[in-house]
């Protein structure tokens, strides 16, 4: 017998966008949202059997349950947690577009940005002002927070921190990590004389902790490529780079920082790069959207804002490269 979804279903077997269920849909994102049919009909102001019926007409349809109901709760299957940030990011578009229809500002919606810590504060901040000051009509709301990857959320895009992956977004390489250890002019001076591996085995190591890994991951990498030893259970921890590189200024310690993100702070003396043990931890930042969001004018500009920027840098340092080789 035909699920009740069987009339969307048209002659190729695949779900005919004419007869979308839409009331499912807004039921299950309702649902998936808090995790709770009751407070879905809350939400939307329906009875919790509406609710229910308008889930297992959805799950009928693509034959495949959404939910997995427990005396613990509510948990989305694998379809669910595939289908809901969809259907969201549908519905919350739809709703915006409607709202800048009616009131006829087709500017009001703001540009919705995630950007990691250490990136935001050390580099994204003069080049979010460029880009302001060259489109003053368009509004950015900027969120950060200290995440390996994809960010939670409903974002219009983002800069993540990872390694490479393959995945159903667009992706932009900004740019590469190239981490070398990195102190005060002060600390260096203590410690003037000793090799790389006795340097960082007696300096006060600063480790960068990233979300589900091991505290000591990084440095530890560090060491693997570059064939020493290195103690790294001991020393402080912070949640990003920005604030570890802060403290080996003004305090004390040995951080592994990514020598193009802080060469303002090299440049002027503040931090000194000690040994030339530079090192690809395989790590990078990368510009990541939706590639339907590509036809919304202010996405689309933002982009190319930011990959134009990150390109001109990477030529700055390649012109720096050159400049030094040739004067060697």
């Amino acid at each position: 017998m035909p699920g009740r979804g069987a009339t969307t279903i048209g002659p190729n077997g695949l779900i005919n966008r004419r007869w979308l269920p839409l009331n499912a849909l807004r039921a299950f994102e309702a649902v998936g949202r808090y995790l709770s049919f009751t407070a879905g009909a809350q939400a939307l102001t329906v009875t919790q059997s509406a609710m229910s019926r308008h889930v297992s007409s959805l799950e009928d349809l693509i034959g495949k349950p959404l939910f997995e109901r427990s005396a613990s709760g509510l948990k989305l299957t694998p379809a669910g947690e595939v289908l809901l940030p969809v259907v969201s990011k549908c519905l919350d578009r739809m709703e915006q577009t409607l709202n800048v229809v009616r009131n006829q500002d087709m500017e009001s919606r703001p540009l919705r940005v995630h950007i990691p810590p250490s990136l935001l504060y050390q580099t994204a901040l003069p080049l979010i002002h460029g880009f302001r000051r060259e489109h003053p009509e368009i509004r950015i709301d900027v969120s950060t927070s200290n995440v390996c990857g994809a960010p939670p959320g409903n974002l219009d895009m983002m800069i993540v921190f990872d390694r490479p992956n393959v995945g159903d977004m667009v992706t932009d390489l900004l740019w590469m990590v190239r981490v070398a250890p990195l102190c005060s002019p002060a600390t260096w001076e203590q410690h003037k004389g000793k090799s790389l591996e006795d340097f960082l085995n007696s300096a006060d190591l600063l480790h960068v902790k990233l979300e589900g890994e091991a505290r000591g991951l990084l440095w530890s990498s560090y060491a693997d490529q570059q064939r020493i030893v290195v103690d790294t259970s001991d020393g402080l921890a912070f949640d990003t780079a920005f604030s570890a590189v802060r403290y080996a200024i003004g305090a004390s310690g040995v951080v592994l920082a990514d020598i193009d993100m802080f060469a303002p702070e090299i440049a002027a003396g503040n931090l000194v790069m000690p040994f030339d043990a530079v090192a690809a931890d395989g790590y990078g930042y990368y510009l990541k959207l939706h590639a339907e969001d590509l036809s919304d004018p202010a996405i689309y500009l933002f982009r190319e804002w930011i990959i134009r920027h990150f390109a001109q840098n990477d030529t700055a340092e390649a012109d720096h490269k050159a400049q030094m080789v040739a004067k060697a």
